[in-house]
C-alpha cells in the first residue's frame, strides 16, 4: 500500500527549493554546499528502498521472495548455483515487464574454467567446440552419478551448476556478445507478459547464463520505491559472485539485509554463514538493517534433534537482535498459489503443478509441495484443534491432497500460509521500511537542512539586532536618514572636490600627458599659422586695404601700410588660437567626465540619489565658462602683436636705422610702386 506524504509535507520541495533560494540572495551565504539537501530532498520524494537478500545457495533465497511477491518470479530449483543479481522493482499492472541482461563470453569461460577446476576436469576448454562441450556435459554427468544424485554433495551440485552453464550458452550463442554484457527486453524476446518472460529467465540453463534480471511487476509490497534484489550466493564458486554480494550488502544505499539462514534444515551454519555473520557484527552500521531468515523451518517440526539445534544457535548466537524470523518459503509461497485454486482443477494439480505431476510412465507424480502439504498437516501438530484431519493410506498423497483441502478448503489454506512465517515476515519487513526507514529519510533531510537554516537564522537575526537598534519614530526616521544622506552626500562632495583639485594641480605641474599633447599640438598650430601668415604676406594687399579705408586719399604712407600689416597677422593668429583653445578645453573635460564616471563618489550619489545630482550638467557648464575665459585671454594675447616694443624706436638700435632707410625707399614717390618695391625691407619688421 501507497504511503502519500503527511499534508505539512505535500509542499516539500517547493519549501526546501524556497530556502535556498533565501540562501542565495545573500552573497555572504551562497558558498553554502547544498549537495547534501538536494540528495537527501531527492530521496524523500522519490524514496528508493533497497532490500538485498543474502546467503549460501540453496538457502531457499528465491522461494522466499517469490511466497514474499506471491509469483514465480525466480528460479528456486535446489542447487543451483546461479551467479544472476536479480532486481524487482514496482510497476503497475499494465507495465509490468523484464531486463535481461547476459554474461559475457569471457565471463562465461572464467566461470567454465573455475568450476572445472573446482571438479578436476581440464580448465583448458573451448566452449565454442561442440566436440568439447560434449565432453563437458558427459563430464558432469558422471560426477553427479557418482555423488548419487545432484543434491548429494558440493561437488554435485557444482557439476549441475557447469552443466546448466554450458547448456545456457549453447541454447543462448546468438544473444551473448564476446566481451560485453548484451541487454534485451522482453519484447525482442516476442514474450506478450511478465509471466512468459519470468518463465525463460526462471528456466535454470538460461538463468545460468543471465548476470542480471530486472523485473518491473504490481505488488503492494514494491510500493513506496522497494526495490528486492535476489544476489548470488556467499559461497558461489566463482569468488567475484560472492564479492558482489558483500558489495550490496556494505553498499550504503541498501536499506535492509535479509540473511537467509540454511541451520533449520542442515542443522548448522555453514562457515560462509558464518563468516558473514561476522562481518555484519563488526559493522554497526549494517547490523542495524538485517534480518535474520532462518528458511525451512517445517523441517524442525518433523525432527526434534533440528528444532532443539535451532534453537540453541538462535539463544546462543542472535540474542543480541529482534529481527529473527522463521519461514517456510516453500508452504508459504504455494499457499499462496492454491488460494486461487478449487476441486475442479483438484486445487492446483491441474493447473500450478499439471508439469511437475506428469510422470514418465503415464502415472501421476506428487509435487514437492504435496509432499510437504500432507506433512504439515499429519505431522506438524501446528494446526489448531478444530481441524480433524485424516489421510488415508490406500490413497496416493494426491488423492489424500486434494480431499482434504475439499473437506477444510481456504480455512486451512490461510492456517498454513500463517504457519509459513511468510506473513509475518513481510508485515516486519514492510513495518521496518516505512516506519523506521522513511522517517529516517526525513530526518535526514532535517539534518542536512539545519546547516543552511542555522546560517539564515543568524544572518536575519542579526539583521533583526540592527533594526531594533534604530529609531522606530517615524519623524526620528526620518531625520536619521536624512542625516546620514547628507553625510553621504558632503563626503561624495568633499570627494570631488579633491579629485578636482588633483587634476587641476596635475595640469599646472605639467603632469597630465594628454594635456600637455593637447598643449604641445596648439603651440605647433600657432607657429605653423604665423609661418603661413607671413610667407603669404603682401605689401600690396595691405596698401589697398589701407587706401580702401581712406577712400578721400589715392595715396597711404608707410606707417599705415605696417599698421594694416599687423593688423591681419594678429587677426589671423586670433582666430586660430581662439579655435585651438577650444579644442584643447573640450578635450580636457571630456577626459574629465570619463574619469568622473569611473569615481566611487559618483556611483554613490546614483546610489544616494537615483542620479548624479546635477554633476555632469555643472561640469558641461563650468566648461562653456572656461572656454569663454579662454577665448577672452586668446584675444588678449593677440592683441600685443599689434603694438610695438618700446625698445623699437631707441636710437641706436637696427629697428630704427631699418625704419628710417625703408622710409626713404617708399617716399622716392607718391605711387604704389615704391610701397611695393620695399616689401622685402617691409617683411624684416
Amino acid at each position: 500500500m501507497s504511503h502519500p506524504l503527511s499534508p505539512q509535507c505535500q509542499n516539500l520541495q517547493h519549501q526546501v527549493e524556497s530556502l535556498v533560494k533565501l540562501l542565495h540572495q545573500e552573497p555572504s551565504l551562497r558558498q553554502q554546499d547544498i549537495t547534501a539537501v538536494n540528495a537527501s530532498l531527492k530521496k524523500v520524494i522519490s524514496p528508493k528502498f533497497e532490500i538485498v537478500f543474502a546467503g549460501a545457495f540453496s538457502a531457499g533465497k528465491s522461494m522466499l521472495i517469490n511466497a514474499l511477491l506471491e509469483r514465480e518470479l525466480l528460479y528456486s530449483a535446489e542447487g543451483h548455483a546461479t551467479g544472476t543479481e536479480c532486481y524487482i522493482d514496482y510497476a503497475e499492472p499494465d507495465q509490468e515487464r523484464v531486463v535481461l541482461t547476459f554474461l559475457s563470453e569471457a565471463e562465461i569461460r572464467e566461470q567454465v574454467a573455475s568450476l572445472c577446476q573446482l571438479l578436476g576436469l581440464s580448465s583448458n576448454v573451448n566452449i565454442n567446440r561442440n566436440d568439447m562441450i560434449d565432453i563437458l556435459v558427459e563430464g558432469c554427468a558422471k560426477i553427479i552419478q557418482q555423488e548419487g544424485g545432484v543434491n548429494k554433495s558440493e561437488r554435485a551440485k557444482q557439476a549441475k551448476a557447469l552443466d546448466l552453464l554450458i547448456k545456457g550458452f549453447t541454447e543462448n550463442r546468438d544473444r551473448i556478445q564476446t566481451l560485453n554484457n548484451a541487454t534485451y527486453s522482453m519484447e525482442q524476446f516476442n514474450f506478450s507478459n511478465l509471466k512468459e518472460a519470468a518463465s525463460y529467465a526462471r528456466r535454470g540453463s538460461n538463468s545460468a547464463v543471465l548476470k542480471r534480471i530486472e523485473y518491473y511487476c504490481y505488488h503492494p509490497l514494491l510500493q513506496d520505491g522497494n526495490v528486492i534484489i535476489d544476489t548470488p550466493g556467499i559461497d558461489a564458486p566463482v569468488a567475484k559472485d560472492a564479492q558482489l554480494t558483500y558489495n550490496k550488502i556494505e553498499h550504503p544505499d541498501t536499506s535492509a539485509v535479509v540473511c537467509v539462514l540454511k541451520p533449520a534444515s542442515a542443522g548448522e551454519m555453514t562457515i560462509e554463514e558464518t563468516e558473514l555473520l561476522e562481518i555484519i557484527r563488526k559493522n554497526p552500521s549494517i547490523r542495524d538493517r538485517v534480518f535474520y531468515i532462518f528458511n525451512r523451518i517445517d523441517e524442525t517440526w518433523y525432527n526434534a534433534q533440528l528444532r532443539q539445534r535451532l534453537d540453541n544457535l538462535i539463544y546462543s548466537d542472535f540474542q543480541d537482535t529482534t529481527r529473527v524470523y522463521k519461514t517456510s518459503g516453500l508452504l508459504g509461497f504455494y499457499g499462496s498459489q492454491i488460494k486461487g485454486t478449487s476441486g475442479r482443477d483438484r486445487f492446483g494439480l491441474d493447473s500450478i503443478f499439471a508439469e511437475s505431476i506428469k510422470g514418465l510412465g503415464g502415472e501421476e507424480e506428487t509435487p514437492q509441495f504435496v509432499y510437504a502439504f500432507n506433512q504439515y498437516c499429519a505431522f506438524s501438530r501446528k494446526l489448531p484443534v478444530q481441524f480433524q484431519l485424516t489421510f488415508n493410506a490406500y490413497e496416493s498423497p494426491n488423492q489424500n491432497y486434494t480431499r482434504v483441502l475439499a473437506d477444510w478448503g481456504q480455512p486451512l489454506i490461510d492456517q498454513l500460509i500463517k504457519d509459513s512465517g511468510i506473513e509475518d515476515f513481510r508485515t516486519a519487513i514492510t513495518y521496518y521500511l516505512t516506519e523506521e526507514k522513511r522517517p529516517q529519510l526525513f530526518k535526514n533531510l532535517a539534518d542536512d537542512l539545519e546547516d543552511i537554516c542555522i546560517p539564515l537564522r543568524k544572518y536575519y537575526e542579526s539583521i533583526e539586532m540592527d533594526l531594533d537598534s534604530q529609531p522606530r519614530e517615524i519623524e526620528a526616521m526620518k531625520a536619521l536618514e536624512l542625516q546620514l544622506l547628507n553625510q553621504q552626500l558632503q563626503e561624495a562632495g568633499q570627494e570631488f572636490r579633491d579629485h578636482i583639485t588633483e587634476e587641476i594641480n596635475q595640469i599646472i605641474t605639467s603632469k597630465c600627458d594628454s594635456f600637455e599633447q593637447d598643449f604641445k599640438q596648439l603651440e605647433s598650430r600657432m607657429v605653423r599659422r604665423l609661418d603661413e601668415l607671413l610667407d603669404g604676406f603682401s605689401v600690396k594687399e595691405a596698401y589697398s586695404r589701407a587706401t580702401f579705408n581712406h577712400s578721400r586719399n589715392a595715396t597711404a604712407p608707410l606707417l599705415a601700410v605696417l599698421v594694416e600689416a599687423l593688423y591681419y597677422l594678429a587677426n589671423q593668429l586670433e582666430d586660430i588660437l581662439v579655435e585651438s583653445v577650444k579644442s584643447v578645453n573640450a578635450g580636457f573635460f571630456r577626459r574629465l567626465v570619463e574619469k568622473v564616471r569611473k569615481t566611487e563618489y559618483y556611483r554613490k550619489l546614483n546610489r544616494l540619489l537615483g542620479n548624479d545630482g546635477g554633476l555632469e550638467k555643472r561640469l558641461k557648464e563650468l566648461e562653456a565658462e572656461v572656454n569663454q575665459a579662454l577665448i577672452a585671454m586668446a584675444k588678449t594675447e593677440c592683441d600685443r602683436y599689434v603694438r610695438e616694443s618700446p625698445k623699437f624706436y631707441d636710437e641706436g638700435t637696427f629697428s630704427i636705422y631699418q625704419f628710417r632707410q625703408t622710409l626713404l625707399q617708399t617716399s622716392s614717390s607718391y605711387d604704389v610702386k615704391a610701397i611695393v618695391d620695399a616689401e622685402p625691407a617691409i617683411r624684416q619688421f
